[in-house]
């Protein structure tokens, strides 16, 4: 018999695709490694995230640092200002994977956004994976591809300079709740946008996402 690691139980909320913009409730999230080879030798050591409902950045945040179980690089502490004493009586990236999905229950939320989504969700898959588990993902809706569609261009940009060119608000950088809290400002900007050019439906922002689609491969 084929056997599957097992799923990590959690609510992946639904909506009708009619429900309008300003009805949904996202989770916007943020990751930082030890390194960008997630796929291989580099762990999760920090996650972060922030609802969005009624199309403004809610108070409701979530933080956790991560023991990846392994060294952390030099570069990636003076980046992060994560250290080995910062993660030593962390939990492991199961256990924050968990809470994570915990707090995307609790603000009801059926929606993942990211910037670089496609880079995050490979970090909890992975992480799931390492502890022989599975994650059944919800929507997820990536800000680059948004841009692309409000902004065409060739060009993929750090966030922060995404961030200035949209007039949007800027929070510390290579911080996990910093990042996430930065997207989180940018993606509801892009949701006014959207609404200004008649997309007004979550049926309108996944067709979008689908059109647009810039992911990443990593």
């Amino acid at each position: 018999m084929f056997w599957k690691k097992p799923l990590l139980p959690h609510f992946v909320k639904e909506y009708p695709l009619n429900t309008p913009l300003k009805d949904l409730t996202f989770t916007v999230f943020d990751t930082e490694t030890t390194g960008f080879a997630v796929g291989s030798k580099d762990r999760l050591i920090e996650i972060a995230a922030v609802h969005v409902r009624q199309l403004e950045v809610t108070e409701e945040t979530f933080r956790l640092y991560v023991n990846p179980e392994r060294e952390i690089p030099t570069e990636i502490t003076e980046l992060t200002s994560i250290s080995r004493e910062t993660i030593e009586d962390a939990p492991n990236s199961l256990e924050a994977i968990k809470a994570f999905l915990a707090f995307n229950e609790q603000g009801d939320s059926g929606i993942w956004v990211g910037h670089y989504i496609s880079f995050d969700v490979m970090v909890l898959k992975k992480g799931a994976q390492r502890h022989q588990h599975r994650i059944e993902l919800p929507i997820c809706v990536d800000t680059l591809d948004l841009i692309g569609f409000i902004n065409p261009s060739k060009h993929m940009f750090d966030l922060e300079k995404y961030a200035s060119q949209f007039g949007t608000r800027m929070y510390e950088r290579h911080q996990a709740l910093g990042d996430a809290l930065t997207t989180a400002h940018l993606f509801c900007e892009l949701l006014y946008l959207l609404e200004q050019r008649g997309k007004r439906t979550f049926a309108d922002l996944i067709e979008i996402s689908e059109m647009n689609s810039r992911t990443i491969q990593f």
